[in-house]
């Protein structure tokens, strides 16, 4: 399927669904990923010893990614402004929470990464 064809489908509501159905859809996985993104990021801190701080980034990552994707599609295809009730202004709401979500996502796996290594000796 060739991406004018997606476009299309998705304008007329074959993908992310009619009104503010994608942009709560977008809004939800946005939040997922903002809730995936915190406690792995105190993992990766040393503050909570349970868990994996390496699979809560990258799942961080991903949900900010598909979150803002999906949040830019219903966007770029909704048809009037905002306040016309076809969920517009959800997904501009939306966008910086994905991005949020992959900014969380990706320092604690910085943070994991840099806890993990031992400490290199100084220079002599």
């Amino acid at each position: 399927m060739s991406a004018s064809a997606v476009l299309m489908a998705a304008a007329e509501g074959g993908i992310i669904g009619e009104g503010r159905t994608g942009a709560n859809l977008a809004l939800g996985v946005g939040l997922l990923g903002l809730a995936v993104g915190w406690p792995a990021l105190t993992r990766a801190g040393g503050r909570i010893s349970t868990g994996n701080a390496r699979i809560g980034g990258v799942a961080a990552m991903a949900a900010g990614v598909v979150g803002t994707v999906l949040a830019v599609l219903h966007a770029a295809t909704s048809s009037g402004g905002p306040g016309t009730g076809n969920g517009l202004v959800g997904a501009v709401v939306a966008v910086p929470l994905g991005l949020g979500a992959v900014f969380l996502g990706r320092r604690a796996l910085t943070r994991h990464q840099r806890m993990g290594r031992p400490a290199e000796p100084m220079p002599r």
